[in-house]
Order: C-alpha cells, then sequence, then structure tokens
C-alpha cells in the first residue's frame, strides 16, 4: 500500500464520517464543498474534513483510492457515499440523514 493510501486509510479508521472537500466547512474554496458542507451541517452531522487544497498527495489519492474522480468526497464507515450531486439527491431523498447521524 502507498504512503497516501495508508495515510487515507488512518483518516477513514480514526473518524466515521469524512469529508475530503477543498478548504474547510467555515471557508469552503469550491461551491460543490460549500454545498457538501452546508448539507453535513443540515443534517447536523459531525464530520471530520481534510482539506485537500493543503495536501497535493492526499489531492490525488483519494481520487485513485475511492475510484472517483471529483472533490469533494463523503466516506461514512470507510464507505465513499459520493460527491455533492449525490449528496443532495439523498438529502432530498430522506436518505442521508440517518447515515450521518
Amino acid at each position: 500500500m502507498s504512503d497516501v493510501n495508508a495515510r487515507i486509510e488512518k483518516i477513514l479508521a480514526e473518524n466515521k464520517i469524512v469529508l475530503f472537500m477543498k478548504g474547510s466547512p467555515q471557508f469552503p474554496m469550491c461551491g460543490f464543498s460549500a454545498r457538501a458542507a452546508a448539507i453535513l451541517q443540515e443534517c447536523g452531522a459531525k464530520y471530520f474534513s481534510v482539506d485537500v487544497l493543503q495536501d497535493p498527495d492526499i489531492r490525488e489519492g483519494i481520487k485513485a483510492y475511492g475510484n472517483w474522480p471529483t472533490i469533494p468526497q463523503l466516506y461514512v464507515n470507510k464507505e465513499l457515499v459520493g460527491g455533492s450531486d449525490i449528496l443532495m439527491e439523498m438529502y432530498e431523498s430522506g436518505e442521508l440523514q440517518p447515515m450521518v447521524k
């Protein structure tokens, strides 16, 4: 396993809900990351965020790790849930809320 994959595994093992995003929940650096953080906040989720702009290895590594080409990416219990559009769909259908409580 590569060093970056080991770092990602450690983050996922230590946190039930992880949002890999551009920026932080307080200062998102793209609209999609802002929307993902807002959805999680609306759900009352307690989550750990990783600013991929601070770490180019994680930024590229997370795309390969989950085989998902875009950021943000939400993981719950080490499983990739999806990006901003999927989170919005799941939120609107009521599927996301119990997952992140």
